[in-house]
């Protein structure tokens, strides 16, 4: 699990996109909100020069998301960092609903260098990779609030598999958004589990009832009693003149460089999970490079020979 600094923009807001119209059980009338799934913008509040400058300016909320080249996650950033303000200045906790890895990623990158408040991140297990996270005043966040829950899905699926698509599809198809629903594991002819949140759980637990053609049952289960395993990987170790995404990449997933170049070009290669704008952007232990089509890897150790090349430790996702 990892500790970062986000909140959520309206706590039940955009439950349903524009209201469900398939029959069987709705959902609870508070949770039915007409308004648009955009969040509203919210009073920064009054506080000291200081603390404004930390949690409260909007200037100082521009200069960190001004280095983020995706727009919608910048904006999606800068809607959390004002959802600090408002946790730290109204001494509240907050949640945001669950975040893509580009997003999670930046909010931490643009949120630790805040101060007054505390977070944690939130996808109900430790490698989860769409997680909700927590914020609350320094003061006041003493324990882990429960913004996560669980739920098996169980079927035959030994004559008919399902993908991770089919059993997203179904439970969207049942009325609610993607931003309420965490990470999917895949259990093979069991069925699946699926991360939710909380105000959730009962509903899905009555109205999901099929994914694809096979009928299923869903039951809450504890957050221990979720089943992953750690992703297997292969690693290799590759010497190059420079540090690149184009040279290092095109020597990880075994494709030229003009290829990736290409790939580049076509907006589908991604670094961090934002896409890579240049090829010559340069890379660090911790990266994580994917390919459309060929899958992720990761960038090891990195070392410096004698010749002045760098030998790349680069761990490929199997």
């Amino acid at each position: 699990m990892i500790t970062a600094i986000a909140a959520v923009s309206a706590r039940f807001a955009a439950w349903l996109p524009g209201g469900s119209t398939k029959a069987g059980p709705s959902l609870p009338q508070f949770l039915k909100i007409s308004s648009s799934p955009s969040p509203p913008p919210f009073s920064r509040g009054r506080c000291g020069e200081a603390l404004a400058q930390r949690v409260g300016s909007g200037t100082f909320n521009d200069v960190l998301v001004q280095r983020i080249g995706d727009k919608n996650v910048a904006e999606a950033v800068k809607n959390i960092l004002d959802m600090a303000s408002r946790a730290s200045l109204r001494r509240e906790i907050l949640q945001t609903d669950f975040l893509t890895p580009p997003v999670l990623k930046e909010s931490i990158s643009a949120l630790e260098k805040l101060t007054d408040v505390k977070a944690v991140a939130h996808g109900g297990y430790p490698q989860a990779e769409r997680c909700r996270i927590s914020i609350g005043n320094t003061e006041i966040f003493t324990t882990e609030p429960d913004v996560v829950a669980a739920l098996s899905i169980s079927g035959n699926f030994e004559f008919e598999h399902c993908s991770h698509g089919d059993f997203l599809g179904s439970i969207i198809g049942t009325g609610i958004v993607r931003e309420k629903v965490g990470d999917i594991l895949l259990q093979g002819q069991k069925g699946a589990q699926v991360v939710v949140v909380p105000e959730l759980a009962e509903f899905l637990i009555s109205a999901l009832n099929k994914v694809g053609n096979v009928p299923v049952s869903c039951q809450q289960i504890p957050l221990f009693a979720l089943e992953y395993e750690p992703p297997r990987t292969k690693s290799s170790t590759t010497v190059e003149a420079s540090l690149r995404v184009d040279a290092i990449a095109s020597a990880g997933f075994n494709i030229s460089r003009s290829k990736l170049v290409s790939l580049i070009s076509n907006g589908d290669v991604r670094l961090n999970w934002s896409p890579v704008m240049k090829n010559g952007t340069i890379l660090k232990t911790g990266d994580i490079v994917s390919v459309s089509g060929k899958g992720r890897l990761k960038i090891g150790e990195i070392k410096t020979t004698r010749k002045g090349k760098f030998s790349v430790e680069l761990i490929r996702y199997l």
